[in-house]
């Protein structure tokens, strides 16, 4: 009986992950003023209250999830799409 060739699965290439623009409450906080938006209305479409994006915008750490919801939104449509193309090449 022939022995059948066993491919091996091509390895993942690692990509690097697209640099962030709001690593920080300060990042963030530039932003929405440069947009004229109260934090309510900044961080309302993260599913973020007012007060806890006052607490990031205070000095608190944002979580890396958070950091990436704040680049998917706000962004340029560009930096948006690397970064889902980096999430979607990391998953599979």
């Amino acid at each position: 009986m022939p022995q059948e060739e066993t491919q091996s699965p091509t390895p993942r290439r690692k990509t690097k992950q697209p640099a962030l623009r709001f690593k920080t409450g300060e990042d963030a906080r530039a932003h929405r003023a440069k947009l004229g938006m109260n934090q309510s209305q900044f961080w309302s479409p993260l599913h973020v209250t007012q007060s806890g994006g006052s607490r990031y915008e205070s000095g608190r750490t944002i979580p890396k999830p958070v950091q990436l919801l704040l680049h998917l939104v706000y962004g340029t449509e560009k930096q948006a799409q690397d970064l889902l193309a980096w999430l979607r090449a990391e998953k599979s």
